[in-house]
């Protein structure tokens, strides 16, 4: 996979505690990049930077972090803490990963197609699994699986884990038997 990866620039990061308000109010998030094997290490980076990567990158997206100007390293934004109010971030984990180590990630499910028990029968499309975990090499990660809803022609049918079609380099941890879409029947008011 020759495609370039998003790029984050970092700066070390001393201060810790309620003092990182500060930075917050001048525009920087303060984030820890860790690892296995390698001590943690707080950081921040441009708040706005970081909003905008996240609204055009999946959740499960390798990003190149580069600290201080050195050389870039492999990160996923593993965790990050919102404000309740104004949903803006306060805090992020990058989780610095090796390109030989497998990782066991939650990937989303996507449906497409249209159902016919949904359009001619007016029953209900109910997703009760929306993310599957997967384990997968860093650049063979998922962003998204989709699968197809056409086969739900009636109430008794439904789509299992075992039908969503998994890239030959991934491997599908989540029971194969779990349902991922099914029609529910309209209620009949009385």
């Amino acid at each position: 996979m020759a495609t370039a990866r998003p790029t984050l620039a970092a700066e070390p990061r001393d201060v810790t505690g309620k003092a990182v308000k500060k930075l917050r109010s001048a525009g920087r998030l303060p984030a820890v990049v860790y690892g296995h094997g390698v001590d943690s290490t707080n950081v921040t980076i441009d708040a706005h930077e970081f909003d905008q990567l996240r609204k055009h990158v999946g959740p499960n997206a390798l990003i190149d972090l580069s600290v201080d100007g050195k050389k870039s390293d492999p990160v996923l934004i593993h965790d990050v803490q919102i404000h309740p109010v104004n949903r803006r971030p306060l805090h992020a984990d990058l989780f610095l990963v090796r390109m030989t180590e497998e990782l066991t990630v939650d990937v989303r499910l996507v449906a497409t197609g249209e159902s016919a028990a949904v359009v001619q029968l007016n029953g209900t499309l109910l997703h009760p699994t929306e993310t599957v975990r997967i384990r997968a090499l860093p650049d063979h990660l998922p962003q998204s699986i989709e699968y197809s809803v056409d086969s739900l022609v009636d109430f008794d049918a439904a789509v299992h884990v075992r039908d969503l079609t998994i890239p030959d380099d991934v491997t599908l941890l989540t029971d194969p038997d779990e349902i991922i879409a099914k029609v529910q029947a309209p209620r009949i008011e009385v």
